[in-house]
């Protein structure tokens, strides 16, 4: 068994720590306004699609603490086949995420019209910001192999 996989690389925190605090001050812009649950939503699936079990892990967890149910943080991966757990405004978040983060050759007009049609301009705006942040911190998670549940949250419960 490779070990070195599961070995945590550089802590980026203190290593970059003006990156750090410009990426926490750009993230907490971007929830600005939004709907706490959505914001997990976004996160999730964006952690799924990326792989990143570090960040999977930090916002089901929140997510539960937040009272989201099993139901929906389970399917969430495949909320397309079960469209009836998700409200058509969280269902246009999790298509705009995808489109956002999964190199398909950008965001359809589809997507991006059925998105505008469920949140006003700035919302809009925002939320592709957080899509933008939650991929950049999986990438960074990633790339530094952070381990799931080590994160300061986690130490807390």
């Amino acid at each position: 068994m490779d070990t070195t996989q599961n070995t945590p690389r550089v802590e980026f925190a203190k290593a970059a720590p003006k990156a750090f605090r410009a990426l926490i001050g750009f993230d907490a812009a971007a929830r600005e306004g939004l709907d706490p649950a959505l914001v997990e939503l976004v996160q999730i699936r964006a952690s799924l699609l990326n792989g990143c079990a570090y960040c999977l892990h930090m916002h089901t967890s929140d997510a539960r603490k937040a009272g989201e149910s099993e139901e929906r943080l389970h399917l969430v991966g495949l909320w397309r086949e079960a469209p009836h757990f998700y409200t058509p405004r969280e269902q246009a978040a999790l298509a705009l995420t995808e489109a956002v983060t999964v190199p398909s050759g950008g965001v359809s007009d589809e997507v991006y019209t059925r998105a505008a049609e469920h949140f006003e301009e700035e919302e809009l705006a925002r939320l592709i910001a957080l899509i933008t942040t939650i991929n950049t911190w999986n990438r960074i998670a990633v790339a530094t192999r952070r381990t799931p549940g080590t994160d300061q949250r986690a130490n807390s419960r």
